[in-house]
């Protein structure tokens, strides 16, 4: 309830804002008052290494669209509440080479506010999530939401075209077939396929999953990517939901596989990847499937430092600007 409070308070105290002071309205160029923006909504991650992942997004979108801004946001609260913490010590992250935008970074009301006051009234948010779930769900309601503002004057409206992308497998609908969402990555990711074969070994990827709705695109993906290369067995789980490593590890016994090239199938490899699938406990995956006789090779690296991988995000972008009639420099 709490929550839910909090969040009408965030879209009423935004929705004065610009109402109040409409920027565009005042001055500035016609650019600023007809321009367009992108921001990139990314999970997060607390882990410094892991960061690198995320800007190599940014640099990517960047690049395509050399004329648009890109700014970041965190859709995780828990990891927005970490970087706000680190911020009392600032320089000391700094020095690490943590860019300003992550040490500070803010959530999706506040980034679409700060750009509307700048004049940017066409945004485009990208979420760098993996599949449609909680997270993405969760972002589109704050986009649905302030679509909903409306102001007694057609021409205070803060937005022109506020519209969301797509994740990186895609999401359930007509609009995109996420079959071929899929298929592209799995066409990406045949680099990792190499090495598994070079090494002989199974090919185990790690994903996020939720406990809120099926997680039957992981099977999907273990099914195409079997499809493809099918010299090379591929077994995926997930650390929230189903299947889990318990199902991995069956999927391992009943090919008798004695090497394993663990991977992570996130964005980042943070937190979970260097904890839950490459940590030393008991209970990571590394440890379990080394118990069960296999020979594990963990690789730390996560998805969005693929520039391949990084440029599906691209792709998507362009997607949701031609659907909205939004032209993109």
């Amino acid at each position: 309830m709490f929550k839910r409070a909090a969040f009408v308070v965030l879209i009423v105290v935004l929705a004065v804002h610009v109402v109040a002071f409409p920027v565009w309205a005042s001055g500035g160029s016609t650019a600023a008052r007809e321009g367009v923006a992108i921001v990139l909504a990314s999970f997060g991650t607390t882990v410094p290494e892991a960061v690198g992942s995320i800007i190599n997004i940014k640099n990517r979108v960047e690049h395509a669209f050399p004329d648009t801004p890109v700014k970041i946001t965190f859709t995780s609260n828990i990891i927005r509440s970490v970087w706000q913490k680190r911020q009392v010590d600032a320089q000391k992250w700094l020095d690490q080479g943590i860019p300003k935008e992550v040490l500070y970074v803010k959530n999706i009301v506040a980034t679409i506010g700060d750009l509307l006051e700048l004049g940017y009234k066409d945004i485009i948010v990208q979420p760098t999530h993996m599949f449609y779930m909680e997270q993405s769900y969760d972002l589109e309601q704050y986009i649905n939401a302030l679509n909903g503002i409306r102001t007694m004057k057609a021409k205070w409206q803060p937005f022109g075209r506020l519209v969301m992308g797509r994740p990186a497998l895609g999401r359930p609908g007509a609009d995109h077939d996420y079959h071929h969402d899929l298929e592209k990555a799995v066409a990406i990711l045949e680099g990792d396929v190499r090495l598994a074969r070079k090494e002989g070994a199974t090919l185990v990827y790690m994903g996020h999953g939720n406990e809120y709705w099926s997680t039957g695109i992981y099977g999907e993906f273990a099914h195409q990517m079997q499809r493809t290369y099918p010299d090379v067995v591929t077994c995926v789980g997930v650390v929230e939901g189903f299947p889990g490593v318990d199902q991995v590890s069956a999927c391992l016994n009943a090919f008798k596989k004695g090497k394993v090239i663990l991977k992570p199938f996130m964005i980042v490899a943070g937190d979970h990847a260097m904890n839950d699938m490459a940590g030393d406990e008991a209970d990571s995956w590394k440890s379990v499937l080394s118990q069960a006789g296999f020979e594990v090779i963990p690789v730390l690296e996560g998805l969005g430092s693929n520039d391949d991988f990084a440029d599906i995000f691209v792709f998507h972008i362009k997607d949701a600007a031609y659907d909205a009639g939004i032209t993109l420099k």
